[in-house]
């Protein structure tokens, strides 16, 4: 085996990331420990310098894509050392390598290979004429010199035919030679990274109407402007079958760089035989591989993109505001089949359920305007929530009128999104909580708690179900759920978790929890008739200290037996802010949530050994704050009672809506017409805006114009321009 020294990451992750090392360290430290990312952010600030979730990802992940490279760098040395072509200089390049594609490129002249023209052309003897070629000396000739390897035989596969077969053959081994170079590989793929163009035609057999592809039948874009929704889209209709897609580069000066560092000698009657080499080479062996190479960094990159794209939408759905600990009526909308209504009370309890009929004639609204009455009489909500699919909004406009005609008042009526809610409803996680009920209750219980709160009820989607995303079935299913599935977690533990409240399904994102502890605190929870204190949870199976560690500061225990337990203060630090109490002479419970108290505290008074002012800092937020909620303020859209259909829309007309997505391209805006209408970048704002979502987030209101309706595809042009949005 080839010797190679230990690899250390760390220098490489501190250079490319610009973090300090001692920083990164501990921090590859503290993960090999098995520490999770939300506590090293939120706990551990003095060890790591104060980096952010971000910062720590990026060394975990960049680390693993080390640790591979490595991996792969060995296997390469090995394999070459095997071969007896391992040379000092060889094994320094290889060891210097931070590109999977730098390695590759160096490994490609000893990669055992398929059989190739270059190797049946070596079998047969023309290695010697290739070499001629390749030396391009000023004597000879080469039809002359070539009739000395022209051997015929009667098998094709070993002979020789003729002077143009020998030449051909020894072409061919010339082009690989050319081909397997690593200077040439990367000189062709910096340059289609830098002046390629993407280049997408209509395929003319296939295009019998009209398609989504339109923009797209002629299109030329260079790869270094490309923007990654673009890329995206082009891919997709070629997947299709729409498009024909291909990379345009001018070939002419990469083959004379490639001739001159082969040293082409124009005087040499070897010139010609080289330079047809080199065209073949480029034609067959070096365009195709690196082209494909390139479009496949372009396709990652758009892919990381369109998954950053999602991730931000979701962050923001799951931060939506929360109404909060009120009871709701969700009503799941419905044509033919009715509409579900189900009750849910403070905590989300399912009280009871009613399914009335309101648009099948006026017979049948009638009696479900008295039933829907009675039911909202007998359990008295603060809010309806009207799920937005189809029938929504006259849904809305039904309940308006029941809650009217009973004489109901003061109770909001709030438009929610259904997106995933179906999913749910079939769900494992809907059975086990609602064994007994129709699916379709299941939706109208999961749109009454989406409004109560979007966090704890959305966790229990699978996030690629909920919609929000932007070419969402072009990209990795693996790398966008491993994306997803941080969001998830880092929006979990930055809000908390009520132990004795949330499902399983929540708890399984908490530090260190996962979806098995998630299920025994559970058990445990309903065994003792709910959590009293933080210490309870040492209780539960295969709950150890070291998850305890992680785990105890996202969970909260409102209305425990100590007064931090309902706070993000971790127990660890339990005994000095009881120390802060006693400096000031006041007892630990009316220290908590009494802010005057907490500003007479002096942090740098109690900084050292592993307690720093960044964690003071947070200790001293919550006490005047426990357990505070990050998430903004609750308000309800309003929308239009004479705007429910596309046919109502009218040019000029002015609307608030609510943005429903946020692509690369610009934002869609629900109006209350069961389709979203799409701003376009250039018409979120009356300045320039690079990326929508510098201005534009899933959630929030927005007042729109509307430019554009085209009924026979369904799509609707806003603007935000000229409007007080305060963006």
């Amino acid at each position: 085996m080839a010797d190679a020294l230990p690899f250390d990451p760390l220098p490489i992750l501190a250079a490319e990331l610009h973090l300090p090392p001692a920083s990164v360290a501990a921090v590859l430290r503290l993960l090999d420990e098995g520490a999770t990312v939300p506590f090293l952010a939120r706990y551990r600030k003095e060890v790591t310098g104060g980096l952010d979730e971000v910062a720590i990802r990026a060394i975990s992940e960049r680390r693993d894509v080390l640790v591979d490279l490595d991996k792969r760098r060995r296997a390469i040395l090995e394999s070459i050392a095997e071969q007896g072509k391992l040379t000092d200089g060889l094994r320094a390049a290889l060891l210097a390598c931070v590109t999977k594609a730098e390695l590759e490129d160096l490994y490609l002249p000893y990669r055992p290979k398929r059989r190739t023209r270059a190797g049946m052309a070596r079998e047969r003897g023309l290695e010697p004429l290739a070499a001629r070629i390749l030396a391009q000396p000023r004597t000879g000739d080469p039809r002359i010199d070539a009739r000395a390897f022209v051997n015929a035989t009667d098998d094709a596969t070993k002979g020789v035919a003729d002077v143009d077969a020998a030449l051909a053959g020894a072409r061919d081994i010339v082009a690989e030679v050319a081909a397997d170079r690593a200077d040439v590989r990367a000189r062709v793929r910096q340059t289609l990274r830098e002046r390629g163009v993407l280049r997408s035609d209509a395929i003319k057999s296939k295009v019998t109407g009209p398609t989504k592809f339109e923009g797209y039948y002629e299109y030329r874009e260079g790869l270094a402007r490309l923007p990654s929704h673009r890329y995206l889209a082009v891919r997709r209709g070629e997947a299709e079958g729409i498009l024909r897609v291909k990379l345009e580069a001018d070939d002419a000066p990469l083959i004379e760089w490639t001739l001159a560092r082969m040293n082409h000698d124009r005087r040499s009657p070897w010139a010609g035989e080289m330079a047809a080499a080199i065209d073949d080479a480029f034609s067959r062996l070096i365009r195709p591989a690196v082209d494909g190479e390139v479009l496949g960094e372009v396709a990652a990159r758009a892919e990381r993109d369109a998954v950053e794209v999602f991730a931000a939408n979701l962050r923001e759905l799951l931060l939506a505001p929360p109404f909060g600990s009120r009871s709701v009526v969700g009503v799941d909308p419905g044509l033919r089949t009715g509409c579900k209504c189900a009750a849910v009370d403070a905590q989300g309890a399912f009280q009871g359920h009613v399914t009335v009929y309101p648009h099948s004639g006026d017979a049948s609204a009638a009696r479900a305007r008295d039933d829907f009455g009675a039911f909202v009489g007998r359990h008295r909500p603060d809010a309806v929530a009207v799920g937005n699919g189809t029938a929504g909004r006259e849904t809305e406009a039904f309940v308006r009128d029941a809650l009217a005609a009973a004489g109901v008042k003061d109770v909001l009526i709030v438009a929610v999104s259904e997106s995933g809610a179906s999913v749910y409803s079939a769900s494992d996680v809907a059975r086990l909580e609602f064994p007994d009920l129709d699916l379709t209750v299941r939706g109208a219980i999961s749109i009454a708690r989406r409004l109560q709160d979007p966090l704890s009820e959305l966790v229990k989607v699978d996030p690629q179900s909920i919609g929000v995303g932007q070419y969402q079935h072009d990209v990795a299913e693996g790398l966008l759920k491993k994306r997803l599935d941080q969001v998830v977690e880092d929006c979990v533990n930055g809000v908390g978790v009520e132990v004795n409240t949330a499902s399983a399904a929540l708890l399984a994102y908490v530090s260190g929890i996962g979806p098995g502890l998630a299920k025994a605190i559970v058990a445990e929870r309903d065994r003792r008739g709910g959590i009293t204190s933080r210490k309870d949870l040492l209780a539960v199976p295969r709950l150890g200290p070291r998850t305890f560690e992680q785990a105890a500061g996202f969970l909260r225990v409102r209305g425990g037996t100590h007064p931090l337990d309902a706070s993000a203060v971790h127990p660890e630090r339990y005994g000095l802010v009881e120390k802060m109490a006693r400096d000031l002479g006041v007892t630990l419970a009316s220290l908590v949530g009494h802010a005057e108290a907490v500003e007479r505290i002096e942090p740098a008074r109690y900084a050292g050994g592993d307690v720093g002012l960044p964690t003071l800092v947070d200790i001293l937020a919550e006490l005047k704050k426990p357990g505070r909620d990050p998430r903004r303020e609750f308000e309800a859209p309003q929308f239009r009672d004479d705007v429910r259909t596309l046919e109502d829309l009218k040019t000029g007309m002015e609307l608030e809506g609510v943005v429903t997505n946020v692509t690369a391209f610009g934002a869609f805006v629900d109006i209350g017409v069961h389709q979203d209408g799409l701003v376009h970048v250039s018409e979120l704002a009356d300045r320039f805006v690079r990326q929508p979502s510098e201005v534009a987030r899933p959630g929030m209101r927005l007042k729109v114009r509307v430019l554009a309706v085209d009924l026979p595809r369904r799509r609707i042009s806003l603007s935000a321009k000229g409007l007080d949005n305060r963006l």
